[in-house]
């Protein structure tokens, strides 16, 4: 109970990671040092979304309710401070309750219906797919008021390599009073908003793409999120991006992922880890768009400095901006 009380749900989850998670579960071991044995194979370090494995919490941050879930990646998925990536479904009239992380950065996404979403103690619908970005030291929650289960996401990055810290309020925010604007930071991951970019990165045909959240969003070296989308038939890359590592999300459809020399089949609920400076290229081989959700996270502050001083570039081009 002593490490339940310490570290909360989310912090004990990211210690059972390849309990909870099919294949490798928590994206790999560390980067070997030179000489020693390559890392598994990126078929391996590839996390699924397994909805027999999740853990069933009730009372998470003192929310209301109940969430199925586990973690998908932990700290050690990339060499950037990436805490974790974790994925389950809200169940209806439940939540997770308003806490603060003062070292971490967080945010809910949901893929799928609605949700009321908390930042500092102001409450706003949100639809999904769309998410929420809480700073470091800024008060968050999320509830379900509706009757269907939500899918959902968690994704948090961290000041320092492996710390975790939370702060609970005990409010469950059920029953809060709803700003019909939100007046927080949000994201929409809707198509229609992509812009349209041919032969990106070399790769076929033409792709859509959007910055949903840049790195002015945060303060930690968290750099990134992008919404991409791959038509049947279309690829990105290779390509990389210097001092950047992060994951792709597969939000729907199937394809491949290259990640240096190596290639391995992706589907929905997929999700590839990319350690810094990773050649990496997607190409859709399925009949429907393949869309990602993409978290970029640089190597340090003074590479997250780069990308703040540089002049907007897209998907990795030319200079020291934006990624992909």
């Amino acid at each position: 109970m002593r490490l339940r009380h310490r570290l909360g749900w989310f912090g004990l989850l990211s210690l059972s990671a390849t309990v909870l998670v099919s294949g490798q579960g928590r994206g790999g071991p560390p980067a070997p040092p030179a000489g020693t044995p390559s890392r598994s194979a990126l078929a391996d370090r590839i996390a699924h979304t397994d909805p027999s494995r999740f853990r069933s919490s009730p009372a998470v941050h003192a929310g209301a309710g109940t969430l199925d879930f586990g973690p998908l990646f932990n700290a050690d998925a990339i060499d950037a401070n990436l805490q974790f990536l974790h994925r389950g479904v809200i169940q209806p009239k439940s939540g997770i309750g308003q806490h603060f992380h003062n070292y971490c950065e967080e945010m809910f996404v949901i893929l799928d219906g609605e949700a009321q979403f908390t930042v500092d103690g102001r409450t706003s619908t949100l639809k999904g797919p769309a998410g929420a970005p809480a700073r470091m030291g800024h008060a968050h929650a999320i509830y379900n008021a509706t009757d269907k289960p939500v899918q959902w996401l968690n994704i948090n990055v961290t000041a320092f390599r492996g710390m975790y810290d939370n702060f609970d309020l005990g409010d469950s925010r059920v029953g809060a009073p709803i700003d019909p604007v939100p007046q927080f930071m949000s994201m929409q991951l809707d198509p229609a908003r992509t812009q349209p970019i041919a032969g990106l990165q070399g790769g076929t045909g033409t792709v859509q793409y959007r910055r949903a959240l840049g790195p002015t969003v945060f303060a930690t070296t968290w750099a990134y999120v992008d919404h991409l989308v791959l038509p049947a038939g279309t690829s990105v890359g290779p390509g990389a991006e210097p001092g950047i590592g992060g994951f792709y999300y597969v939000m729907n459809g199937e394809g491949t992922a290259t990640i240096c020399n190596e290639t391995a089949p992706i589907k929905t609920g997929d999700a590839i880890p990319v350690r810094v400076g990773e050649t990496k290229g997607f190409a859709n081989t399925g009949t429907a768009p393949l869309e990602f959700l993409v978290v970029g996270v640089a190597r340090d502050m003074n590479k997250k400095n780069d990308l703040l001083a540089s002049p907007p570039q897209r998907l990795g081009g030319p200079g020291r901006g934006r990624g992909f």
